[in-house]
């Protein structure tokens, strides 16, 4: 039984080609929607992006505690965002 050559051989998944972003380790589909965001988005130092999907799960509003005051990101029925304090 001969072994195909190397070019031949299908890619893990876990297998990387160069150039691509490293991705974290995901186990959900939302930990995977957020990794990936986050490694298609070159950002500045400091700045990241996450999916709305993974911060919403399925809600239409969530709140966010900011230095000491409760903000609220709504979706609006057209898939916009609106935050209010």
């Amino acid at each position: 039984m001969s072994v195909p050559p190397p070019e031949h051989q299908p890619r893990s998944p876990s297998a990387r080609v160069e150039g691509e972003p490293r991705l974290a380790p995901a186990t959900t589909a939302t930990d995977m929607a957020t990794a990936t965001a986050k490694a298609a988005v070159p950002g500045a130092s400091g700045s990241r992006a996450i999916a709305s999907e993974s911060l919403f799960a399925g809600a239409t509003e969530v709140q966010i505690l900011h230095r000491g005051s409760l903000y609220r990101l709504k979706q609006t029925a057209l898939g916009k965002l609106i935050l209010t304090k």
